[in-house]
């Protein structure tokens, strides 16, 4: 892995960006949406983690966020075995999953190119983490992942995307609190 993508100040703010193998999208039933609000609640309350932006597409992720504990790395880490094991799980014992099959095919043949011997691969190793310096590349990496369902063609406006930080800078925190970014919030 480049030295560019690895978390070198334990303490620092990032932006990290994490598919899906395959980049499969997943993420179209509120299930499978609903394991990762859990998980990020979840790692805010008992991992240490502040969560400052994010923005759940069909078949990634990005977040903008510090550890508080210094463990960037474990926090993802752990993030990603689970969200994996259980939506993994939601999508076995799903029966209006009409895409079952393919979908487990391919986390399957995932697993099967690496040797840590697991049955699945769900996400990509990778994580691409980027540590934010300035206020001006906090807002810019905001301004992307906001931005994303509508370059992506799912919404005209960031502020139509259910899952969103951008409805949490509108005072609209249905669906997960975030952590001010001082001169942002």
């Amino acid at each position: 892995m480049s030295r560019n993508y690895k978390f070198h100040n334990k303490s620092g703010l990032y932006f990290v960006s994490f598919a899906t193998v395959y980049w499969l999208d997943v993420f179209t039933r509120q299930i499978y949406f609903d394991v990762l609000v859990e998980s990020i609640n979840y790692c805010r309350e008992k991992k240490g983690m502040e969560l400052f932006a994010y923005c759940f597409m069909p078949s990634h992720l990005h977040l903008i966020f510090r550890s508080n504990i210094d463990d960037p790395n474990g926090l993802l880490r752990d993030f990603k075995s689970f969200t994996a094991k259980k939506i993994i799980e939601a999508i076995e014992t799903n029966p209006q999953e009409s895409r079952k099959e393919y979908l487990l095919w391919f986390f399957e043949r995932a697993a099967k190119k690496k040797t840590n011997g697991s049955k699945h691969q769900f996400w990509q190793h990778h994580n691409k983490p980027i540590e934010l310096w300035t206020e001006a590349v906090i807002k810019q990496k905001i301004d992307y992942l906001h931005n994303n369902p509508v370059e992506s063609g799912l919404v005209t406006n960031p502020t139509h995307w259910k899952y969103s930080s951008a409805r949490n800078f509108q005072d609209d925190h249905t669906v997960l609190e975030i952590d001010s970014v001082g001169f942002l919030g």
